[in-house]
């Protein structure tokens, strides 16, 4: 190329009808191609600029993915920019970031990059824009300058994009992100294109396929020298581009090159060659068949036994088959250690064993080897294998898992290159994870049947109107310094600042009157509904509508009612058989607290931080800790997550922890005594795993069937092992069924869950809180495409469709599903505070959906009266593909077992398929579909399902 980017505008035929299909994009394509550019020409001819990451991936990372490092959203270091082509729909929130969150710098430690401070939305606010329609020009969406731990971004997308990332200048500057929308019909359809030459002896070769992606087909090669090439498809067809006058393209190459092919406005290809400019993202085979051919599945007893996670003291056999020339395999045994919010992630060795050769079938050989688990942990393994010399890896898959820091999802394995000794990333090697936990664990029976209700107590129901919040009476509370907020309408939306709602500045300080009252007064008709456990947000004192910033852990707060508000709602709940579960931050107080008084609102003599200043006298102070060194008062004192309304506790202080659940009179043991039926606990990952051990002792000291449940949102195994927690919110089943629910891979959500399959154990799995909205997310039917009224009535009616089928999954899966107040008459909305609407009770104006609650009602009374839908155990996949999943249940052993087999898809049309039993089905056993009352029979061990569209079918073994 001799150091210079040519743009060789040739003349090619093109087949009447495929020039046709171009043409009909020409005026879209030709503005794609002038807002793409080559890259600037390197220092050096031929070469372009070392990745400033030295290998490490960059992702974009947002809500659309559960903020997880997914392989598909990766940029590609391209010549002097990161480049990313990705497909994504809705508005949605997102960062660019590594795996790990990396503390960023401008040049070197790229790994969390935002939106500078007091930037709100990006500078172009594509939310409000019009969507792209066909043909239309491909545009720029937003250009913003992008700065290091920066706050999150906001767009809507509408399709494919191109993002591109320049880092900043040596010379100074912030790093500059483009977003563009991409055209996404390929002009020639299916036809593959072919760069065929000298350098490739005229032959179509894989390599050199040319892709098409955004706006123009593309192709990587590394070449040197004097090449003479066409582009032409496999049989030199007349769908062929070739030039016109019958000759070809002649180009001087050195090392690493894009060639791109674009169209004009009337249709005629353009070739443009240049530095490397295409983040392609295609697997490079290795180059040694015989490593390639290395085989392990963590899922397949055939490579593993036991299955999944197993009792301390089990001794787990492993296997690995391979081709012929294999000269050893080392399985590699570790133990991690993970703390806070996966900040810190690093393995530990354990074992290094060497496997035995065997002969296997088909020519393969076998490696096997055992390692006895004694330690309650979770453990990492994966497997050295020396090929030819050289060492590789056979480790874990990089799927991404939703919110989880390490790739992987367990199943089939994946073959690479050693990374070099003292590789930067621990993640660099993706182990597999071997959950080991107690041999006595056990949870409570009634908590692996429960159906939760979560509700926001602020917003579910006011039975008590005498004790709402008000501003502006003498003496009614504060909030923090200024006043509360109080709605006029019960069925009003919340306040958020800086939205011209007519609201304060403040968050949180808007109140529309719910309380203890209202919930109690609404027990039967919960009861009604199938309910058998409520989970609450908090309910002592807090300045907040959320109640997340304790003022008092030993108080109701007065706008909720009073502790004998509290003990009279458990006991009439439980005389309904409703257990009910408060919550509780035991990381952090509130900063306007009995414990900190910033504010002087309790007094400003006792308090950590009366009135703004550190107090050494407070009984409380050896409860934080401060930094006297500076004068701004928010420094001087640690606030969880950076926020300082959240003064973060000393979870080592012993004083604390005495408060917390050591004394007699703790805050965990006498909410139990008041009739709590257990726990949920915020932000688990941040308190000390030692805290979490001994608070679960008393906590089963107190009350034996008291349920433990933490706030964990990336990967739960830690916390599930027998020492701390019965259970989680399992967000990796919300991300997974809703991706899924809304047209994704059924491969995908597969994968997804039979990853928790394997890692939690067995007495957590069955109690996991499987929920699909939360006080914290946008709720399920705005994510699935119900944006509220606006919305197009054909939108809305897809998004309740695709809704239902989320559900039906919820409902018929292992776990305790989990109903976020309000979800089951179709409440919706977006992100906080919309998603803390207040139900739309029918006497304060709502208006419910009936007879989406009827459809919620039948299914969960089918989940109780079929416990093979609940506690049966759950088996492998018996059939997946990209829109439907088929799984096996079974309850009991040998000929008292009942089976059950479950069908979900979300195809458009309906689905029939046909699966195997598994083994221990009895011969001329019949099923009954619950959902429509037909009975269904195999034949020859092989049954037929019809899945209709966007729905699914419940087979139960008729006795």
């Amino acid at each position: 190329m001799n150091g210079r980017a040519r743009r060789s505008a040739i003349a090619l035929a093109v087949w009447a009808g495929v020039h046709a299909a171009a043409q009909a994009q020409a005026q879209a394509q030709a503005q794609a191609q002038a807002a793409w550019t080559p890259p600037a020409t390197p220092a050096r001819p031929g070469l372009c600029a070392p990745d400033p990451l030295a290998g490490r991936a960059l992702y974009l990372r947002g809500s659309f993915n559960g903020w997880a490092a997914d392989e598909a959203q990766r940029f590609v270091w391209t010549c002097d920019r990161w480049q990313l082509i990705t497909t994504i729909d809705g508005e949605h929130r997102f960062k660019l970031g590594d795996e790990a969150w990396s503390p960023a710098n401008l040049h070197g430690g790229l790994g969390d990059l935002g939106l500078p401070a007091g930037t709100s939305q990006l500078p172009k606010d594509a939310s409000k824009a019009s969507r792209p329609t066909p043909g239309s020009n491909a545009r720029i969406e937003a250009e913003p300058a992008l700065a290091p731990k920066g706050g999150e971004m906001a767009l809507a997308f509408h399709g494919t994009h191109r993002l591109t990332l320049w880092p900043a200048p040596a010379a100074g500057g912030a790093p500059h992100l483009r977003i563009e929308h991409c055209p996404v019909a390929a002009p020639l359809g299916r036809n593959t294109l072919y760069l065929r030459g000298t350098l490739n002896a005229w032959a179509v070769k894989p390599e050199h396929a040319l892709t098409y992606a955004c706006d123009a087909y593309w192709l990587n090669l590394r070449a040197s020298g004097r090449q003479m090439f066409k582009v032409a498809d496999a049989d030199w067809s007349p769908a062929t581009i070739t030039p016109a006058n019958g000759g070809m393209h002649i180009e001087v190459f050195e090392g690493e090159h894009t060639l791109r092919v674009a169209f004009d406005p009337q249709g005629r290809p353009e070739l443009t060659t240049g530095p490397l400019a295409w983040p392609d993202k295609r697997p490079q085979p290795l180059a040694d068949p015989v490593a390639a051919g290395l085989r392990y599945d963590s899922r397949d007893t055939a490579h593993k036994q036991p299955f999944g996670a197993v009792p301390a003291g089990s001794t787990v056999r492993f296997a690995v088959t391979a081709p012929p020339g294999v000269s050893a395999v080392t399985l590699v045994v570790e133990q991690r250690t993970l703390e806070s919010d996966q900040t810190v992630l690093r393995y530990s060795p354990q074992a290094r064993v060497a496997m035995q050769r065997s002969a296997a079938d088909g020519g393969r050989e076998r490696f096997s080897a055992e390692h006895r688990f004694d330690t309650v942990a979770v453990h990492g393994y994966w497997f050295e294998a020396e090929v030819n010399g050289q060492r590789y890896v056979l480790h874990n898959n990089a799927d991404a898992v939703a919110w989880t820091r390490e790739k992987g999802s367990g199943g089939p394995g994946s073959v690479a290159l050693m990374p070099a000794a003292g590789a930067a990333s621990p993640t660099a090697i993706r182990r597999y994870r071997l959950s080991v936990y107690r041999p006595d664990f056990s949870v409570p029976a009634w908590a692996q049947q429960a159906v939760y209700y979560y509700v926001f107590p602020e917003r579910f129901r006011n039975g008590d109107k005498s004790n709402d919040p008000r501003p502006g009476v003498p003496g009614a509370r504060r909030y923090q310094s200024h006043e509360v907020e109080a709605h006029p309408r019960w069925i009003d939306l919340p306040y958020k600042p800086g939205t011209g709602d007519g609201s304060d500045a403040a968050h949180n300080n808007d109140f529309f009157g719910g309380d203890i009252a209202g919930l109690t007064s609404k027990l039967p008709h919960l009861q009604r509904l199938g309910i058998t456990a409520i989970y609450s947000t908090p309910l002592f004192l807090a300045a907040s509508n959320h109640k997340y910033d304790t003022a008092d852990y030993q108080r109701i707060d007065p706008a909720f009612g009073s502790n004998a508000d509290f003990e009279r709602l458990t006991a009439e709940a439980a005389q309904l058989g409703i257990r009910f579960i408060p919550d509780a931050s035991l990381n952090h107080t509130g900063s306007d607290s009995v414990y900190f008084d910033r504010y002087g609102n309790f007094g400003g003599k006792t308090g950590a931080f009366a009135n703004g200043k550190p107090n050494p006298a407070s009984p409380y102070a050896n409860w934080y800790r401060f930094d006297l060194t500076q004068t701004v008062p928010d420094k001087q004192y640690a606030g969880w997550a950076g926020v300082a309304d959240l003064p973060e506790l000393d979870k080592t202080a012993p004083a604390w922890r005495e408060f917390a659940y050591r004394a007699p009179d703790s805050v965990t043991r006498q909410w139990l005594q008041r009739g709590a039926g257990g726990w949920r606990m915020d932000v688990a990952p941040w308190v000390p795993d030692d805290f979490w051990r001994e608070w679960r002792t008393v906590v089963k000291a107190t009350k034996p069937d008291a349920v433990t449940i933490a706030e964990t949102w990336f990967d739960p195994a830690k916390h599930l092992l027998g020492d701390m927690f019965d259970s989680t919110m399992n967000y990796i089943f919300r991300n997974a069924v809703l991706d899924w629910a809304a047209g994704g891979s059924a491969q995908v959500m597969a994968a997804q869950l039979e990853h928790l399959r394997e890692q939690v154990p067995p007495p957590a799995f069955h109690a996991l809180m499987n929920l699909l909205s939360s006080h914290d997310v946008a709720r399920a039917t705005w994510v699935l495409g119900d944006k509220g009224a606006d919305t197009p009535a054909a939108t809305r009616a897809l998004a309740r469709q695709r809704y239902r089928l989320a559900v039906l999954l919820q409902m018929s899966y292992p776990g305790a599903p989990a109903v976020y107040y309000g979800d089951e008459v179709g409440l919706g909305g977006g992100d906080d505070p919309y998603n803390r609407a207040p139900y739309p009770w029918a006497d304060e104006g709502g208006q419910p959906d009936t007879a989406l609650e009827d459809e919620f009602r039948r299914l969960i009374a089918l989940r109780r009266a079929n416990p093979v839908l609940s506690t049966g155990t759950l088996l492998a996949p018996l059939h997946v593909d990209a829109h439907a999943m088929v799984l096996a249940r079974r309850l009991g052993e040998g000929g008292a077992a009942t089976w059950a087999v479950t069908g979900y898809s979300n195809a458009d049309a309906a689905l029939s398929i046909r699966v195997a039993l598994p083994a221990g089905v009895p011969a001329g056993v019949r099923f009954t579909d619950l959902l429509i009352g037909s009975e269904v029979t195999p034949v020859d061990g092989v049954l037929t399902l019809t899945l209709p569209p966007r729905h699914g079918a419940l087979l139960v073994q008729k006795r």
